[in-house]
């Protein structure tokens, strides 16, 4: 039986009066719905709750709205923007050192409101799996600066399942960030002041270049500080942005890692600008490394690789030795015996869907191939009569391929790269028994922060400008031609520690571009997976901060247009319709085998895709020139 202080609604009741209570807001509108927990302006969504929810559980959810709650009453959205760094990496320390401060200041005054972050920290750690990290992966480093910081401000322990990972990190911590360490405590109440000495801990850090912008924003606000303090009132650390806060780390909802211009679109560049690089667009072998935009007699370029000598194209099966990938998708295939059984009888519908397209022609009276057993009547009554074979036709529904271009990026890690690998394994097996030939890329950067690129950019004495910084890694998993079961154990290399790096996509899609341009079929189709905008921070702390975005726009905006390839895109928790036209987003990474399904399918039904155009008129108007 269902106790009355368990049920969903009083849970739902109750939560939202304490979350307004906490955030000293009567007027905060909450839902409770699917999907990430965010805050539009005065508006919360939080998890639903369900009708047996364990006392964990329920911990968890008030967890969740006191985070929100305190991030609405003590923190300034536009102050932490101004504030934020340009690098991947600066930026998530800093957004976690913020998320660390306006907690700090709940569990201080309110031991209930500590007992439920904590409840929420400790369920975080088990799902990231911090107990098992072995290796010090700059991917977790604001995680790791959190955790120490949060024992400083709040003196609560970190959870048992995040030992792990703050003991690999901790003398690193105290060596570089000393001077640091002991003044945050003071300035726990002072929103400004905490972003200063947090840009301080990031540049011992090593984390922020010295061409940052944030750098001189800094300066900026201690000029203002010291002159304009008699005519203008500090902002106050509880003070709200009017249009409210998603997650650019703040909430709980995912990243954009948007850190470009908002106000430039590809559509604003004159005409005569070209993105470029090495490389040419034309049809070239699948070894070539396609870096470069369709020119014009312009010269003029936005985008090109500092240098390219120290990029590769590889094989998965060459990054690791036999014994581990065996064992990595023997692992692989345990996560994919929990999925299969969804995943499978949604391939199924599509093998299905498929096969009844295909419109069977045959060739008779041959002398080979297979029996004609409508015939045989002729053998019987004339035995001298040869046999008679026939032989299916080639249709042009079989004139096929298709890419998976897959983001390996360490914000992919965990569950999102799982799925995208399991879903890459069924898609590859169902359209091999179709006949339709599949090709499954990844790409990523052989290092963190630049590499080899970076180094040979600062032994030349730092030239502005100096375009991507970082290494590319482009990785076949499965050529097109390739059988499934020669390549079923490179899926696993995905999931592989250490191998989900930084990412570039403009120069990922052209190389995918270019491999697809030079197959013999007739119908090319290229679908991105992946979750967020591009992110190099070698490369956008020392160019405009919207470089690799601006290039990836060009990219998407010359294939969409002017490219045979038919581009289609999928976005795990981050909204690509922004990049790619045709698009969906996924809020949970379980949801992408299904929808992996469902956009296979809808390109190969010609109704259905003919119906999608139509229900979009920004769509329409990209194929018809019009507006729809």
């Amino acid at each position: 039986m269902i106790r009355d202080e368990d049920s969903p609604a009083l849970v739902k009741r109750v939560t939202a009066a304490a979350l307004r209570a906490i955030a000293h807001d009567v007027e905060t509108e909450v839902n409770f719905g699917p999907g990430s927990p965010e805050i539009r302006g005065n508006r919360v969504k939080l998890p639903l709750p369900t009708i047996r929810m364990s006392k964990e559980d329920i911990a968890c959810l008030r967890g969740t709205a006191d985070a929100l709650a305190l991030l609405m009453r003590h923190h300034d959205a536009d102050l932490h923007e101004r504030r934020s760094p340009l690098g991947r990496r600066a930026r998530e320390v800093f957004d976690a050192m913020e998320r660390v401060r306006v907690q700090a200041l709940g569990c201080r005054h309110m031991n209930g409101v500590a007992d439920n972050l904590g409840a929420l920290l400790d369920q975080t750690c088990r799902s990231r799996r911090f107990a098992e990290i072995g290796e010090k992966d700059p991917g977790f480093l604001a995680d790791a600066v959190s955790l120490i910081i949060r024992e400083k401000l709040t003196g609560r322990v970190a959870p048992e399942t995040a030992t792990t990972l703050t003991d690999l990190w901790r003398p690193m911590i105290a060596e570089r960030c000393d001077a640091q360490l002991s003044r945050f405590a003071a300035a726990i109440d002072n929103q400004r002041e905490f972003a200063r000495i947090t840009a301080e801990m990031i540049r011992a850090l090593d984390l922020i270049d010295d061409n940052d912008p944030s750098l001189q924003e800094d300066e900026e606000d201690e000029t203002e500080d010291s002159g304009d303090e008699n005519n203008q009132p500090d902002q106050s650390p509880e003070t709200k942005s009017d249009d409210g806060t998603t997650e650019g780390g703040m909430t709980a909802a995912p990243a954009t890692a948007d850190t470009g211009d908002a106000d430039t679109s590809p559509e604003d560049l004159p005409d005569d600008v070209v993105v470029a690089g090495e490389g040419a667009m034309a049809p070239a072998g699948p070894s070539a490394r396609p870096n470069r935009w369709p020119t014009d007699d312009s010269g003029v370029f936005r985008y090109r690789p500092y240098t390219t000598a120290f990029d590769e194209e590889i094989d998965a099966g060459a990054l690791c030795d036999s014994e581990e990938l065996t064992r990595l998708r023997f692992q692989l295939d345990q996560q994919l015996a929990n999925l299969e059984g969804v995943v499978a009888r949604l391939a199924n519908r599509l093998q299905r869907l498929l096969m009844a397209q295909q419109t069977r022609a045959w060739e008779f009276d041959l002398e080979d191939g297979l029996l004609d057993a409508a015939r045989l009547a002729r053998v019987v009554i004339n035995p001298l009569h040869p046999l008679s074979f026939k032989r299916e036709k080639e249709t042009m529904f079989r004139d096929t391929v298709i890419s998976l271009l897959i983001d390996n990026s360490g914000s992919m890690r965990g569950r999102p790269i799982s799925v995208a690998a399991m879903s890459a394994d069924i898609l590859a097996r169902t359209l091999e028994r179709c006949g339709v030939k599949v090709e499954i890329l990844g790409f990523t950067t052989r290092a963190w922060k630049g590499g080899l690129s970076r180094e040979r950019w600062v032994t030349n004495g730092k030239p502005k400008n100096p375009g991507r910084l970082n290494d590319l890694r482009h990785i076949v998993y499965k050529q097109a031609d390739q059988p499934w079961r020669r390549a079923r154990r490179n899926l696993g290399l995905m999931l592989r520690e250490g191998l989900l790096k930084e990412n570039i996509d403009g120069e990922a899609l052209l190389w995918a571009h270019n491999r697809l341009m030079a197959r013999p079929e007739q119908r090319r189709i290229l679908m991105v997976i992946s979750d967020g905008a591009p992110v190099d921070d070698a490369t956008l702390s020392t160019n405009p901060g919207n470089y690799l975005e601006r290039h990836l726009r060009e990219v998407i905006r010359w294939i969409e247009t002017a490219s045979p390839v038919e581009l289609t895109a999928i976005g795990i928790g981050h909204d690509v319709t922004s990049y790619y036209h045709r698009a969906v987003t996924l809020v949970d990474a379980e949801e992408l085998g299904g929808t992996m399904m469902q956009n296979i399918a809808e390109l190969f039904d010609e109704k259905k895709k003919l119906a999608s155009w139509v229900r979009s008129p920004t769509a329409t108007r990209r194929r018809t020139g019009h507006a729809g």
